[in-house]
């Protein structure tokens, strides 16, 4: 391990992480009534916040705003030079535009801002330089200053762009707070995620309508047979003349049935159902029918409203494999 840790490439390794942790820390005694400004100026605008750097600055910008959006936030990047040239018509009255430069004076961003104050749209500057031009000419000014780049020759942009990074994840993260996102929310933005499918709900995979196996009480057990048989998910619904849920019979209630009773055909729905079967709410956790049916050791749920109304059904085949817990 010594000579791991006197390694040229870990020594420097080391002295970078170092220099940029210190980066972050250091924009800590930079927070003000600034910060404050910007998260109540965002969280009440009825537009997009509007992202917009150059170079190393841009690319920033560009994840900001995905977190922003992923967060509850609509952001999206846009670049200055294309602004000046048409994509200004993206930003409108209602918008946030939010500025970031190192130095504060990039000549893209300058041009542009008489345009941004014309369309009127308040601007925040994330910059190293309060007294630079960009600074002075926004709303909110939010300082990302360093003492040193991470780069050894004092040129590449390394510390600066992780102080900026940790600023904006700062601002989402306190915006998210503001806002009242919840896990929910989250999911809903996400639902290609595994926390996307953590938080399915039950309406969102059930099978609906003609897909549902339903008799009336009064059928026949050659109608039940027929339905069980038609839908393929081994068990039907039995309902009264109003399309309330009376009780089910599975293909095992019917094996039972026929080993006991030679005269089962001749009987109806009504007489040969099972009462209280288990349900679900559609609005239920599609995680909380899987719990429910490995414990009960069951394959099927029907889902019903408040008046025990039949409105779908879900299998067990359904939810395996969602990674739901």
């Amino acid at each position: 391990m010594t000579e791991l840790a006197s390694h040229p490439a870990i020594v420097e390794a080391r002295r970078v992480l170092e220099v940029e942790a210190a980066a972050i820390l250091g924009i800590i005694e930079h927070l003000d009534q600034a910060f404050i400004d910007a998260v109540e100026r965002v969280a009440t605008c009825t537009g997009r916040v509007v992202t917009m750097g150059v170079g190393k600055s841009g690319i920033i910008c560009k994840k900001v705003s995905a977190t922003l959006a992923s967060t509850g936030t609509p952001s999206f990047f846009m670049h200055p030079t294309e602004a000046i040239h048409g994509d200004l018509g993206m930003l409108v009255r209602g918008d946030v535009v939010l500025a970031i430069s190192n130095s504060g004076e990039t000549e893209e961003l300058i041009r542009v801002l008489p345009s941004i104050k014309r369309v009127g749209a308040p601007m925040i500057a994330i910059t190293g330089n309060p007294q630079s031009t960009l600074a002075r000419g926004a709303d909110h000014h939010l300082s990302a200053a360093i003492s040193q780049e991470a780069c050894p020759l004092g040129l590449a942009p390394t510390a600066s762009t992780t102080a900026t990074l940790a600023l904006g994840d700062a601002l989402a993260m306190a915006l998210l707070l503001r806002r009242g996102f919840r896990e929910e929310d989250f999911a809903f933005l996400h639902p290609g995620g595994k926390l996307g499918k953590r938080f399915l709900r039950v309406q969102d995979l059930m099978h609906r309508g003609d897909d549902v196996p339903v008799v009336r009480a009064n059928a026949s057990m050659h109608d039940v047979i027929y339905e069980m048989s038609k839908k393929g998910f081994g068990i039907t619904a039995v309902v009264d003349e109003h399309g309330a849920l009376e009780g089910v019979i599975s293909d095992g209630d019917l094996r039972r049935l026929l080993q006991e009773d030679e005269e089962v055909l001749r009987r109806t729905a009504g007489d040969s159902l099972k009462h209280d079967p288990l349900t679900i709410a559609a609005g239920e956790l599609a995680s909380a029918a899987l719990q429910v049916m490995e414990q009960r050791k069951i394959t099927s749920l029907f889902i019903v409203d408040e008046a025990r109304r039949v409105e779908g059904i879900i299998h067990i085949h359904d939810l395996w494999g969602l990674e739901l817990f």
